[in-house]
């Protein structure tokens, strides 16, 4: 065995170790042997003796470890290392399961870690200048730096490292700590002769994974590994560095020279981290010649081809049979050559032109045309051609990325037999285990960011083609409720493969998805030096992006966010992701999104229903738990504005549901919010004689839950929670009772999209129910999020910190505001106009959109003086005590362009909510902006003529009067006036 073995192994396990071959020997077996022992601590070692040396035995063996990473019984790898007998007979395999009981501080660590700390000195001081293997001295090897770094190691690996190994591994950390990164170092073995040794760090893997892929990786470049050892260091709050090293030797024993390929053998060993496993399975089982990243953008093209072709024909375009077909022997060679053309086309180096593009294009599509007879096939790879000429900017060629990223035009996800409004601009992320789109309706644009996590490979590949429609529909609504605000609609949806993982790797794949993620839009929209130099924009505009949490993001994602956005160069990394625990205005806690909601519902209750919810009892059932966001902070609302006089008469959530037709018991459900639980906690002696609580751990419960929307009778629904389309016009007559009357004649959507457009208006037309739709309703939210990001750019962390509480006050106000002005613009318009509420509410937002894009492009031609000259009504926009704080900062750290998005919203919004849609709509667009500014002066005009009024000796009754005809159309009248 190399002296390695009897300087790391303890001497009890060598003895084993003796022990079994002396057995093998005697019994005459073959040298094939499984040994199990443990540490004092608890943890386990599984030691793996085999014959000889065999190439891929590592590889092979690490494949077939117990407590695969996707058990529920899994035990995490914390320690590995491999020996090869120097006579090359016996093969030595030591694998350390499970966490140390001890902290890796419970150790002297001058006194451990002696040896090194005097190298180190020796280093600073300059002793081992011509060792060319030596690392440079630097400021990480000084005793207390030094010191501060073993309390983050086990005790055994300081013990049994030499002194320049661990200091070059030292230096490895230090370039992935904090990160998601991976860090490799290639060497000559100075005692091996024609062996290299690999050193690898890698933040926050599954060791086991990290194992594995490494091995895989060598093992396709003919070197098979000798000895290795795997050792965790903790990296604080971010998690932990997998540290490897590998000797290696080349499989054909030739003396061939590892230099050569070795910026390609990096480059692949990096990208394993964040290869999805059909890559990894493409590239390294059935064509290697392919390469890493060839097969990364055929797989990419696959994903993304899913939900643009599984329209046409779901069974033929299924997700399998696309990657099927692609990756056919008889394919993969034009997929290949498309894959090619994507590469060339942005190659920094050797850049693929328009006209180059174009001939290139039309060489492959004849070549295809000739070459492919299957329909399907063919058709998959010309829209796979169509997609390198839709694409607007790639990270592929930047070093570190965690998946690969495409800004798509939109043209490229949209058919012409189902034409529809085309977004601003998408986005497409292909990673491991995941695929993501990011779609928004313009420049600058806010929308949150969801994950989606089937629970089967079938229900997946049904998410995967619906995944880009979902995320048009949730951005598309976006853009009809972000009519106030500076920012246009978007969305973010990120689908991840988590089938047959135990829930805590669930997690730890989740986790890592949206740092891919985000790190990829990153990629896509910061201008750095790095980006300037490795990525070729077609483009040619800066783009401007916001994320804000929604379904299965949690505040350590939000914070990494947030963090990733300041370290990649982001102007606003505080305003890049909304929600922030510290210094964001968190939509829970405050409950800013069921704010409006309520407003909506008071509104509602009032016009429609006759029903004055302040003295009149009325009954309400809602799907979202009393656990849940809208539907919590609802329940706390409804009980605080009305008291007794609401009857919640039924809830339901994912766990189950409870009704009760006399009203669930107000101070129950207060528990129930204030503790997080959802529904079926509900405490069965305080139901009413007819209450029940139904779990859906039994086929009646979910039964029950499936259908309590229908089935119970209210005055109105609050959908608060459940997945998008629960109604559609499969099922939308279930809502109506026997003589066709709705269960409840008002629904108000506090969530998104839950009812589908064509059964809202079906259930419109059947029975006359009055819904008021989702990008009215639930609006309160993004405006919220908007409020944040200018209080971002505007405050720094210590003073929002510190003004937090009246700034959310006062935002809470302005929400309310916004509410009542569009739900009372609503229902004067649908009681004046034919058509329903949902058209009505569409309307309003086409209107204020459109007069905000208009002024847009007017605002956008004005001299820089202009635009500060309106000002005044940014600040209007504003919440008072975030403008009096930091709106001296406006010029300096608001980009122009976000300030001009701010005055047309600003000036749209005011005009429509005041004047009506039909008023706005038939102004001249050429000449809005003058219009709007006119409107402006003649407002404050207005605004006087009530003071002096109020300050007349006329009749109290006369004044009112004439308050009401100038409230109503005093500003409009005076516009006319001037004409």
């Amino acid at each position: 065995m190399p002296c390695s073995y009897f300087r790391s192994v303890p001497e009890q396990f060598r003895m084993d170790h003796i022990k079994a071959l002396s057995a093998i020997q005697d019994a005459n077996l073959d040298l094939h042997m499984n040994l199990k022992s443990h540490l004092p601590d608890g943890q386990l070692i599984l030691t793996y003796i085999r014959p000889g040396k065999e190439a891929g035995r590592l590889l092979n063996l690490v494949k077939d470890l117990p407590w695969n990473f996707d058990s529920n019984d899994y035990r995490p790898l914390s320690r590995v290392q491999v020996f090869t007998s120097q006579d090359e007979s016996t093969s030595l395999s030591m694998f350390v399961y499970g966490d140390k009981t001890a902290k890796p501080s419970d150790f002297n660590a001058q006194e451990v870690g002696g040896r090194i700390l005097e190298y180190a000195k020796e280093l600073q001081f300059g002793e081992h200048i011509m060792d060319e293997a030596a690392p440079v001295s630097s400021q990480m090897f000084e005793e207390e730096e030094l010191i501060n770094y073993f309390k983050k190691c086990d005790e055994s690996y300081i013990m049994r490292s030499s002194p320049r190994r661990f200091l070059k591994q030292r230096e490895l950390y230090e370039k992935v700590t904090g990160t998601e990164c991976m860090s490799v170092s290639i060497e000559k073995s100075q005692l091996d002769a024609g062996d290299y040794w690999v050193d690898i760090a890698v933040a926050n893997s599954i060791p086991q994974i990290a194992l594995e892929n490494a091995s895989r990786v060598l093992y396709q470049h003919n070197y098979d590994v000798v000895r290795a050892h795997l050792d965790m260091i903790s990296d604080g709050e971010n998690g932990s560095v997998c540290m490897l090293r590998l000797l290696v030797s080349h499989m054909n024993e030739e003396d061939v020279s590892l230099e050569l390929s070795q910026n390609k053998l990096i480059h692949e060993l990096k990208r394993t981290k964040w290869l999805d496993p059909k890559t990894m399975d493409l590239v390294f089982n059935k064509f290697p010649w392919i390469g890493v990243t060839r097969g990364e953008v055929i797989t990419a093209f696959c994903s993304l081809l899913h939900p643009i072709m599984s329209k046409k024909n779901q069974f033929a375009y299924s997700m399998g049979n696309i990657y099927d077909v692609i990756t056919q022997e008889r394919y993969i060679k034009h997929a290949s050559s498309i894959a090619d053309m994507f590469l060339q086309r942005f190659n920094p180096n050797d850049t693929l032109d328009d006209e180059g593009l174009e001939r290139k294009s039309e060489n492959l599509v004849n070549i295809i045309g000739n070459d492919v007879e299957d329909t399907v096939a063919k058709e998959l790879l010309l829209k796979m051609v169509d997609i390198v000429k839709h694409a607007l900017r790639t990270n592929v060629f930047l070093e570190n990325r965690y998946s690969l990223g495409l800004r798509l035009d939109p043209k490229v996800m949209e058919s012409e037999q189902d034409p529809r409004d085309i977004p601003y601009g998408i986005i497409f992320s292909h990673g491991r285990r995941f695929n993501a789109f990011h779609v928004r309706f313009r420049d600058i644009a806010r929308g949150g960011l969801r994950l989606v996590t089937p629970s089967s490979q079938e229900q997946h590949a049904l998410e995967s083609a619906r995944q880009y429609d979902e995320c048009y529909n949730l951005a598309f609504a976006q853009q009809l409720k972000n009519k106030d605000i500076p920012e246009g609609g978007s969305k973010a949806v990120n689908l991840i493969n988590c089938h047959g993982l135990s829930e805590q790797t669930k997690q730890f794949v989740m986790r890592k998805s949206v740092k891919a993620f985000s790190n990829t839009i990153l990629d896509l929209v910061v201008d750095t030096e790095e980006t300037q130099r490795n990525m070729i924009d077609y483009l040619g505009k800066k783009e401007v992006i916001y994320l804000g949490p929604d379904e299965q993001v949690t505040v350590d994602d939000i914070d990494w966010i947030v963090k990733r956005a300041d370290k990649r160069g982001y102007d606003t990394p505080n305003a890049f992701m909304s929600s922030k625990p510290r210094t964001g205005i968190n939509h829970k806690e405050y409950g800013v999104t069921s704010e409006g909601v309520n407003t909506y519902l008071d509104v509602a209750l009032r016009q429609v229903l006759g029903i004055n919810p302040k003295q009149d009892a009325f009954t309400v059932k809602i799907t979202g738990g009393p656990d849940g966001d809208v539907a919590g902070n609802e329940i706390k609302i409804l009980i605080r504005e009305y008291g007794d006089n609401v009857k919640i008469v039924g809830i339901s959530d994912a766990s189950g549901c409870t009704e009760d037709p006399d009203g669930l018991n107000h101070e129950e459900l207060i528990r129930l919010v204030d503790q997080g639980l959802c529904i079926t906690h509900f405490e069965e002696s305080k139901l009413g004689a007819h209450g029940e609580v139904f779990h859906c751990d039994n086929e009646e419960g979910i039964n029950k839950r499936n259908s309590m929307h229908n089935r119970l009778i209210a005055d109105a629904f609050i959908p608060a929670g459940g997945r998008p389309g629960t109604i559609d016009m499969s099922n939308y007559k279930k809502y109506l009772q026997d003589d066709g009357s709705a269960s409840s004649p008002l629904i108000v959507e506090g969530a998104n999209l839950f009812i589908t457009g064509d059964a809202r208006q079906a259930l419109y037309n059947d029975a006359g129910v009055v819904i008021v739709k989702d990008s009215s309703a639930n609006k309160c939210g993004v405006i919220t999020s908007s409020f944040e990001i200018v209080a971002a750019m505007l405050l720094s962390e210590d003073e929002f910190y510190d003004n937090k509480e009246i700034i959310v006050e006062e935002v809470i106000e302005k929400l309310q505001k916004l509410a009542k002005m569009e739900a009372e613009l609503l229902f004067k318009e649908f009681a004046n106009h034919d058509g329903s509420l949902p058209d009505i509410s569409e309307k309003i937002s086409d209107t204020i959109n459109t007069t905000t894009d208009t002024l847009i492009f007017a605002l956008s031609q004005l001299p820089r003086h202009e635009i500060e000259g309106l000002l005044p009504l940014f600040r209007e926009y504003l919440p008072k005590a975030l403008s009096e704080i930091g709106f001296h900062n406006v010029q300096d750290r608001v980009p122009e362009q976000y300030i001009i998005n701010a005055l047309a919203s600003q000036l749209a919004s005011k005009i429509v909510y005041k004047e009506g849609c039909d008023y706005v709509s038939s102004l001249p667009q050429e000449r809005m902006l003058e219009i709007a500014r006119k409107y402006i002066v003649k407002e404050e005009e207005v605004a006087a003529l009530k003071v002096k009024l109020c300050e007349s000796d006329i009749s109290e009754q006369d004044k009112q009067t004439i308050l009401k005809i100038l409230d109503e159309g005093g500003v409009r009248t005076c516009l006319n006036l001037n004409r």
